[in-house]
């Protein structure tokens, strides 16, 4: 590591630390409630042991020393001195330029259109089981691009758990811990007709929506029924690019979605299709045209250019070079974010058969074992 240098402001409320031409400064209030001494953070689980209303008002700086890899402050009017690792302030480190960009992606994801086809992220169920690098590298594209394959799967009813085991947990929901994909009769939801389905994330009627979704294929062999995928967060920059106005439309007003299509359950969300954070960037894509609900959220005025936009993100989300289309075969699946990546599917026969499974699950669990991979292995590549 450079050699690094630290100083006081005159007033003792601004550390800056010094390395090669760069610095970066941290409040005296920052750096006492980030203090990593056994009075504040438990040393074995590293929670909290105290409140706001804990720390004094306007703690002071008395003295910095670098000492090796640490760094030694005094803080008063306390008299506590802490050490923090080098690399941790360096890590976390808040004195940058701000990026003003509105729906700007998140710091590790990466936009993809069609192109995506020849190079889908795909793991063998066996090897994710037995190689931790392995699981570490397929997990971290789903971090990337929201998106990515299982084969080797035995193609049997509940094989699609094993997916889930890798990372997390089941998110059971009204369908049940897995749901069915095929044709029924008498349908309660439109994904079991052989019917074609637009590009949508799913359950955008509950709050908070499922995160992750698995499908896996145990029979298909019906003529048709090609799976699709489409990068969200790309069609929402699309939409910036081609008509600001119209992103912001749909991520400055909330849309409405509604389910009620099985005895007792009538669920309801309040969310916008395009989801930014309070600095910009995008967080999360709802759309799915079978549970939109009469939006009554959008001020009279702009509720023609409203339904404008709607339409041209949806026509962005049809066109073809958007779309990553594939056919499952027996044993295989995929795994999709989904509060990002839309799925589809094209219409299929009563020839033959085609039978998936799908189950839901939570996106932290898949960060939690990829952060602690990552922290056992180091990162990615």
């Amino acid at each position: 590591m450079t050699a690094i240098s630290a100083s006081l402001d005159g007033e003792g409320r601004v550390l800056t630390l010094a390395r090669g031409g760069e610095t970066a400064r941290y409040h005296a209030i920052w750096l006492r409630d980030n203090s990593p001494d056994s009075s504040t953070r438990d040393p074995r689980n590293g929670q909290r042991l105290i409140t706001m209303a804990d720390l004094p008002p306007d703690p002071k700086l008395t003295e910095a020393r670098i000492e090796g890899e640490a760094l030694a402050v005094s803080f008063a009017p306390e008299g506590l001195t802490a050490r923090f690792q080098l690399g941790w302030l360096i890590d976390h480190a808040y004195d940058r330029p701000g990026n003003p960009e509105r729906g700007r992606l998140p710091a590790q994801a990466e936009a993809w259109d069609a192109s995506l086809a020849g190079r889908v992220p795909t793991g063998d169920i066996a090897r994710l089981g037995a190689d931790r690098r392995a699981l570490r590298d397929w997990l971290a594209a789903i971090r990337r691009l929201g998106f990515a394959k299982v084969t080797g799967l035995p193609a049997v009813s509940g094989a699609l758990f094993d997916i889930v085991n890798l990372f997390g947990y089941v998110r059971e929901t009204n369908y049940g811990r897995h749901f069915e994909v095929r044709t029924e009769v008498n349908p309660v939801n439109l994904a079991y007709t052989g019917l074609g389905l637009q590009a949508h994330t799913d359950n955008p009627y509950r709050d908070p929506v499922p995160t992750l979704q698995v499908l896996a294929c145990i029979e298909n062999s019906a003529q048709g029924g090609e799976n699709m995928v489409v990068d969200g967060f790309a069609a929402a920059r699309r939409l910036r690019s081609e008509d600001p106005a119209m992103f912001d439309l749909l991520a400055d007003h909330p849309a409405r979605f509604e389910y009620a299509g099985s005895a007792g359950v009538r669920l309801a969300s309040r969310r916008p299709v395009i989801e930014l954070a309070p600095d910009g960037e995008l967080v999360a894509v709802r759309f799915n045209a079978r549970s939109w609900a009469a939006p009554t959220e959008v001020p009279f005025d702009l509720v023609p250019a409203y339904y404008a936009a709607h339409r041209q993100f949806s026509e962005i989300i049809d066109v073809p070079a958007m779309q990553v289309s594939f056919k499952l075969a027996p044993g295989e699946a995929f795994v999709v974010d989904n509060t990002r990546v839309l799925h589809a599917r094209k219409g299929y026969s009563g020839a033959g058969t085609r039978w998936l499974q799908g189950c839901y699950a939570d996106k932290d669990g898949l960060l939690s074992t990829l952060a602690a991979l990552e922290a056992e292995l180091g990162a990615a590549p």
